[in-house]
């Protein structure tokens, strides 16, 4: 059986790190008697012990960031070329990183 690895470990504990904080304040409200507060902090808890892996799953693991600073692609041309960045080759323009991402 394969083990999670340290990649995932390392996303986990950032995700805990920021989150832990958010859901001990959470549990707290609603242990004094705030249940829309309580469930607030426990709802952005949530969202903040899942950011970490969204934010990988959106621009790529650690593969993805050295191939894309080595400058290579393993896609071919077709598959990797979106709307935006054949616009910007046919206007001559760059392309930002955000533009990228999206």
């Amino acid at each position: 059986m394969k083990g999670p690895g340290i990649f995932w470990m390392v996303q986990t504990a950032a995700g805990l790190s920021m989150a832990g904080p958010m859901f001990v304040v959470g549990v707290e409200f609603l242990r004094t008697g705030r249940p829309v507060a309580g469930v607030g902090f426990l709802a952005l808890g949530a969202v903040a012990l899942y950011f970490p892996t969204y934010l990988v799953n959106r621009i790529g693991g650690p593969r993805t960031w050295i191939r894309r600073r080595l400058g290579r692609d393993d896609t071919t041309e077709a598959e990797s070329t979106t709307d935006a960045e054949t616009t910007a080759e046919n206007t001559g323009e760059r392309t930002t990183l955000f533009d990228r991402l999206r």
